[in-house]
């Protein structure tokens, strides 16, 4: 027996009966990061208690690497990769684009994929024969759109203010030169480029668990994910993902340098 949609399903729905409750509750935050500011709160840590129970019980030969609890198994045929909500920042703002990201690679390679945004009851998750959304009013199989350039391209990355030296100019060099850029949105962004609402995500610096549960929908909706010199981007690092080809050799050639 192997993993599917449904079992996704099952996990998306343990998170959010942690993570929504807490929502806009005053939960409390925690700094991880000495010097700076890295939040985790109560509904991280629970949301990822509860996926990884659900993994382990139904397949305990299986991998984890998980943002709060650490990894475990890294070398078996299957791992999963969490990040119990990618957007921690928002969440704890009150803003409703954080998201639950739940990936599963085979061999190192994504396999399946989920985002989940249970205020909005929005629900993103993909297989390799498709991609899919389940939100209010629809749901159905979702397509990245065919932009034909960076000049005709909606561009989001989480701040510019991440971005920094070498990586701040190439990153301004493809803000200059698309239609429209937004800041925000993290995980969402992603997913938007994945539903053909926008074209192009450029990141940096993210881990394997801020990209794993999004690969499989990218690419399952036909957009393209790599880092910046066009590797596969499961490991994370400075990642690029955008809904055409076209866009995506534009914006890999400025980012290159």
């Amino acid at each position: 027996m192997q993993p599917d949609l449904d079992f996704m399903h099952e996990l998306a729905d343990a998170a959010a009966a942690e993570t929504l409750p807490r929502f806009r509750s005053g939960t409390a935050v925690v700094n991880k990061e000495e010097g700076g500011f890295d939040p985790v709160t109560e509904a991280d840590r629970a949301a990822e208690a509860a996926i990884r129970d659900l993994i382990r019980q139904r397949f305990p030969d299986h991998g984890i690497m998980g943002e709060e609890y650490g990894s475990e198994a890294l070398d078996a045929e299957f791992v999963w990769v969490i990040d119990p909500i990618d957007g921690t920042r928002a969440f704890i703002s009150g803003l409703p684009v954080w998201g639950t990201l739940i990936g599963l690679y085979r061999n190192g390679r994504s396999f399946l994929g989920l985002m989940d945004q249970p205020f909005t009851g929005e629900r993103y998750l993909a297989d390799r024969d498709g991609a899919h959304y389940r939100g209010p009013g629809r749901q159905g199989r979702i397509k990245s759109r065919p932009c034909t350039g960076l000049s005709d391209a909606t561009l989001f990355t989480t701040s510019p203010h991440l971005f920094s030296g070498g990586e701040g100019r190439a990153y301004r060099a493809v803000e200059e030169r698309v239609n429209m850029f937004r800041y925000g949105c993290d995980c969402y962004a992603y997913t938007l480029v994945a539903s053909g609402n926008a074209d192009l995500v450029v990141e940096n610096g993210l881990k394997a668990y801020d990209i794993g549960g999004l690969i499989a929908i990218l690419e399952s909706a036909g957009a393209m994910v790599t880092d910046w010199q066009g590797n596969r981007p499961e490991n994370g690092g400075n990642i690029i993902a955008a809904g055409s080809s076209q866009v995506h050799e534009e914006a890999l050639a400025l980012l290159k340098v």
